[in-house]
């Protein structure tokens, strides 16, 4: 859905029509991997994003490595490696050794040093993202976010802006590969959501400039999805804004979500997703512990 002020994409980076949502191939579960130091938290992402049905059936089809100049680090090229190698393995688990020897080029990583999982995701899907743009460099920003990892994750969030002083009305719009969600105070994934869509007022230190009115004003703010990604990645704050203590609540999560009553247009069809992985952190604070991971 193209909103009122998006620019829209001169070229599409790749199709959407080709991504399949679904396994092209049935197979049996494949290889694990092994922990290798303090590895768990790249280890859980990785096996999150070979059982992504349509990134799986893209890398697996090798399409970006048979027409890759790259020189170097190439992480699209590292995570058709890794996929094929889990996937195609007869042993029981394997170590992801090409990660973890280019883990600096992914991120602030360290082998020997527990990572933040989340960090991780985030720092992979740009990497992957920047390598599916290599040799792109004239493609405009919109163009830019229609590679196959946007295509596959990417979304659009939409900011509307309303002054309460003139009633005008901005809409702004920001591309996103995951959501963050606070959970303070929240019992259930859905409750979370409730609250990252509420109407927020915008006053004190972070006055709004109205246009119209040309000065500081005070305005109301809705984040809501104005465009859903195929794959929705949710993530739950468990670090807490301002001790940093871990947040241990338990929050309840639905195996099949609505995201329509979150939507910019909350009255067309329920838009629904089905669980596939979940990213599990135990430990008494969010510096250790451990990663585990569930997959279908």
């Amino acid at each position: 859905v193209l909103g009122k002020g998006m620019t829209p994409s001169q070229r599409t980076h790749f199709p959407p029509e080709k991504i399949c949502m679904n396994w092209r191939q049935k197979r049996r579960p494949g290889a694990g991997l092994y922990n290798l130091g303090s590895t768990c938290y790249l280890n859980v992402i990785l096996q999150c994003l070979t059982y992504t049905p349509p990134l799986a059936n893209y890398l697996l089809s090798r399409q970006h490595s048979r027409f890759c100049h790259q020189q170097g680090f190439c992480m699209m090229c590292i995570m058709e490696d890794h996929v094929r190698k889990v996937l195609y393995s007869s042993a029981s688990a394997i170590r992801p050794r090409a990660v973890i020897r280019d883990l600096k080029y992914i991120g602030e990583f360290k082998p020997d040093i527990p990572g933040d999982a989340y960090e991780f995701l985030r720092c992979t899907l740009n990497a992957m993202h920047r390598a599916c743009l290599n040799g792109s460099s004239d493609l405009d920003v919109s163009s830019q976010e229609t590679t196959v990892i946007h295509q596959i994750f990417g979304g659009f969030l939409r900011s509307r802006v309303t002054c309460l002083s003139c009633n005008a009305v901005y809409d702004f719009y920001k591309a996103f590969l995951d959501v963050l969600l606070k959970i303070k105070g929240a019992s259930s994934l859905t409750s979370a959501l409730d609250e990252f869509v509420r109407l927020k007022q915008i006053e004190g230190r972070t006055f709004f400039k109205c246009r119209k009115c040309k000065k500081k004003v005070t305005a109301t703010k809705m984040i809501t999805v104005h465009h859903a990604p195929r794959v929705l990645t949710m993530c739950l704050a468990r670090a807490d804004d301002r001790t940093s203590k871990k947040i241990s609540q338990v929050v309840e999560y639905p195996e099949y979500l609505d995201l329509r009553p979150y939507m910019s247009d909350t009255a067309g069809q329920p838009l629904l997703y089905s669980l596939y992985a979940v990213v599990v952190h135990t430990g008494p604070t969010c510096l250790g512990g451990h990663f585990f991971c569930f997959t279908k």
